[in-house]
């Protein structure tokens, strides 16, 4: 079992593979309105949104807010994360035993979306008590519930349907407005 010591150090490390862009990625142009993703910083920023999200499971509205909050991430997607008062929690049945690490927000816990006989496995996720080594404003997110949209009948940002990062592996939801290249596409895994 490794101590708190190891894993620290193991974090450190992952932390710091993270440099410049690397110089075969050519970012796509951006226009008015539009984001790259490039332009991101890492380690990533938290920062409130007012955007209507909206969930969809089973044929029916799981989430509705205008009180997410965004995180962004260079070479990600916007992850959006969820207040649980707004969203139908009943729905949502914890994995036990099952937990990821983001070496920059901690420890995340999940949830299989469950309603009408209908499941998706690790369909949700949370930090219940994200790192605050950094003073990156992580504790903002504590509790609040962030969906993959590949995992979910649709997710909506505004009036746009959102379509899920590449890669099966990151929960960044991807608009028009949103430029790439993004991890999670061959040949990213350095990223």
């Amino acid at each position: 079992m490794r101590t708190d010591a190891l894993l620290w150090a193991e974090i450190k490390r992952a932390r710091a593979k993270w440099g410049p862009r690397p110089l075969s990625v050519v970012p796509e142009p951006v226009g008015p309105g539009e984001e790259s993703v490039w332009d991101y910083p890492r380690p990533p920023r938290v920062e409130p949104s007012s955007a209507r999200i909206t969930v969809e499971f089973a044929g029916k509205i799981i989430v509705e807010t205008r009180r997410a909050i965004r995180v962004v991430e260079t070479a990600g997607a916007p992850v959006y994360y969820i207040p649980p008062e707004d969203i139908e929690m009943r729905c949502l049945e914890p994995v036990p035993d099952y937990r990821t690490l983001c070496e920059w927000k901690g420890f995340a816990v999940y949830y299989d979306l469950v309603d009408d006989g209908r499941r998706s496995e690790k369909a949700a996720f949370a930090y219940p008590d994200p790192f605050t080594d950094l003073g990156a404003g992580y504790d903002a997110i504590a509790g609040f519930i962030g969906f993959f949209p590949d995992r979910v009948g649709a997710a909506f940002l505004n009036d746009e349907r959102v379509r899920p990062q590449p890669g099966g592996f990151y929960s960044g939801w991807v608009t028009d407005a949103v430029k790439g290249p993004m991890k999670g596409v061959p040949g990213s895994g350095s990223w």
